[in-house]
């Protein structure tokens, strides 16, 4: 149900609420551990520092950062910039389907849809990060190899 720019956006948004500190993350690394492609994540990064789920520091040291802490960054203020919430359509191709003017599936599919939105609404970034079984990232997650 979602696209591949949002669960790109989301699976970036967990490796930065998994990290032990607060320090800016450079975007290959969160490319490397999310198994993004580099130049795809940094329009979805780019996108989410515009819309204020992230902040970014130019430089070596330079990297981004969540505006607020996990636990206040819900899964819907990550998602809204790649979705379209607003402007769903009938998805049983129906022209007219609304309150007013339903198809036959128009009042069991709006249930579904009011579910989504209430579980995005609700959970929080850190919710999902915390039950995820991935280890803990530290300061440096990238290994270096002997040649």
């Amino acid at each position: 149900m979602l696209t591949r720019t949002s669960e790109y956006a989301l699976r970036a948004m967990i490796h930065l609420a998994r990290r032990e500190t607060d320090s800016p993350t450079p975007g290959r690394e969160i490319a490397n551990a999310a198994e993004i492609p580099p130049k795809y994540l940094s329009k979805i990064l780019g996108d989410l520092v515009r819309v204020g789920v992230l902040e970014s520091s130019p430089g070596k040291k330079g990297g981004f950062r969540m505006r607020q802490m996990p636990k206040a960054t819900s899964l819907l203020s990550v998602l809204t910039p790649f979705e379209q919430f607003a402007n769903r359509r009938c998805p049983f191709g129906n022209q007219k389907c609304n309150d007013s003017d339903p198809c036959n599936a128009h009042d069991q599919w709006k249930k579904v849809i009011e579910a989504q939105q209430q579980f995005l609404r609700k959970t929080s970034v850190q919710d999902i990060a915390a039950k995820m079984s991935l280890p803990v990232l530290k300061k440096n997650s990238k290994t270096k190899q002997k040649r």
